[in-house]
C-alpha cells in the first residue's frame, strides 16, 4: 500500500465536518484540515486519518531489559518499532528527535514497513516479542494493532512502552493482544504533571488500574528528576498507589535523569536520591524496586520476597544469572509475578 494515510480507528464523526478522536485521553475535537495534539492524526473532510500507518521511524532489536521489563521473558530480544509522534510534551523527553518532530517542524518522517514484514523479521531474528516503544505507541495504534494480531499468531508477545494516556476504549480494543506494558508514571502531582508533561495525571492512573484489571502484566517506571518529582512525600504517595492499586508484586523502576531536550538547567539525579526512592518503594511494601540508568551492582537484581535469595542477577541490560524455575523461586517455591512463557504459535504463515 505504500505510506499513504490510513483511516484511523477510534473516532466519531461530528456535525460540520469535525471529528472526535477517542484514542487517547486528550479526546481531541478536530476541525477539518487540522491535526490532534499528537500531530499525526488529521481530519480530512470529516474522516480522521493516521499519517504514520506503517511509517516506521525506528526499528531495532533490543534486550527486553532495555524497555525496561525485568519480569517478562528475561534475557530475550524484543523487536522494537516506533513511528513519529507523541501525545505528551515532556520537557525531558529522551527521544524528542523522533517523538516531537511532527509538532516541532512539522515533518512526518519514516519508512514504509508493513506489519507482516515486521513480524516476519522479528521471527527471522529470533526475537520473542515485539515492543511498541521509543515514541508513544498509542498514537500509532493502527500500526501496532495490525502488527500485534500477526505477532500473536506467530507466537510472539506484544509489549507497550507507554505513557499510559490512552482511553478505556483503546485499551478494551487492544488488550486481547497486549501481554505486558511498562508505563512511565512521571510523577504524582497534578500541577507538575500539567506543567512539565502537558497532560493530566488521573488518566494515567486510570489506565494503570485498567491494565491490571484486564490481566496485562504491568511494570512502572519513574524518571526521578531533581526539583520536579523527587520530593520524598510525592514518591511515597506514588509508591503507595502502586502497592495498593496495582499490587505489591508490581515492579517499580526508579531511573536516573540526565539533562536533555528542554530541561538542561539541572544536573543528573543524585545517587542518594535514587537510593532513597528505592527505600521508599520497599517501605511501601513493593517486592521489586529497581534502580535504572545507574548500573550499580545489586540494584537491578530480582530478590525472592519469600526467602530473600537472589533469583536474577543483572548488569545494565544483560542478564548474568537466572535461577527462576517456571516463575518460581527454586529455594522456597514462592511464585514470582511476571510473564515467563510465550504463547504457542498457531503456525500462521507470516
Amino acid at each position: 500500500m505504500g505510506i499513504e494515510a490510513k483511516e484511523a480507528a477510534l473516532f466519531e464523526r461530528l456535525p460540520e465536518g469535525r471529528v472526535h478522536c477517542v484514542l487517547c485521553a486528550h479526546r481531541c475535537m478536530i476541525e477539518d484540515g487540522k491535526r490532534g495534539i499528537c500531530a499525526v492524526r488529521e481530519n480530512r473532510n470529516g474522516t480522521l486519518v493516521s499519517l504514520v500507518y506503517g511509517r516506521l521511524i525506528a526499528r531495532h532489536v533490543d534486550p527486553i531489559e532495555k524497555k525496561p521489563l525485568f519480569h517478562v521473558l528475561p534475557g530475550t530480544a524484543a523487536y522494537s518499532i516506533a513511528t513519529a509522534g507523541c501525545n505528551f510534551r515532556c520537557r525531558w523527553c529522551q527521544n524528542w528527535q523522533i517523538s516531537q518532530v511532527p509538532r516541532d517542524q512539522p515533518v512526518i518522517a519514516g519508512q514504509w514497513v508493513s506489519p507482516k514484514a515486521v513480524v516476519r523479521d522479528a521471527v527471522r531474528l529470533g526475537c520473542r516479542s515485539i515492543a511498541y516503544t521509543y515514541t508513544e505507541p498509542t498514537v500509532f495504534y493502527e500500526t501496532a494493532y495490525d502488527t500485534a494480531v500477526l505477532a500473536r499468531d506467530a507466537g510472539l508477545a506484544n509489549i507497550f512502552v507507554t505513557n499510559g494516556y490512552m482511553t478505556e476504549e483503546m485499551l478494551n480494543a487492544f488488550h486481547p493482544y497486549l501481554d505486558a506494558a511498562n508505563v512511565d508514571l512521571k510523577g504524582f502531582d497534578e500541577r507538575i504533571h500539567l506543567r512539565f508533561v502537558g497532560a493530566r495525571l488521573q488518566p494515567v492512573l486510570d489506565s494503570l488500574k485498567a491494565m491490571k484489571r484486564l490481566g496485562i502484566w504491568v511494570e512502572v517506571t519513574t524518571l526521578v528528576v531533581p526539583g520536579i518529582n523527587d520530593d520524598p512525600g510525592e514518591l511515597r504517595a506514588l509508591a503507595g498507589f502502586i502497592a495498593q492499586e496495582l499490587g505489591v508484586e508490581t515492579p517499580w523502576h526508579v531511573s536516573r535523569f540526565h539533562p536533555t531536550y528542554r530541561l538542561t538547567d539541572r544536573g543528573p539525579t543524585p545517587v542518594a536520591t535514587l537510593h532513597e526512592a528505592r527505600e521508599i518503594g520497599m517501605m511501601a511494601g513493593l517486592h521489586y524496586v529497581y534502580v535504572g540508568n545507574l548500573w550499580e551492582p545489586g540494584t537491578e537484581d530480582t530478590i525472592c520476597p519469600g526467602c530473600s535469595r537472589r533469583l536474577v542477577r543483572r548488569h545494565g541490560f544483560t542478564v548474568q544469572e537466572d535461577r527462576l524455575q517456571q516463575g518460581r523461586c527454586p529455594d522456597c517455591g514462592a511464585t514470582i509475578g511476571g510473564l515467563w512463557a510465550l504463547h504457542g504459535s498457531s503456525g500462521a504463515d507470516v
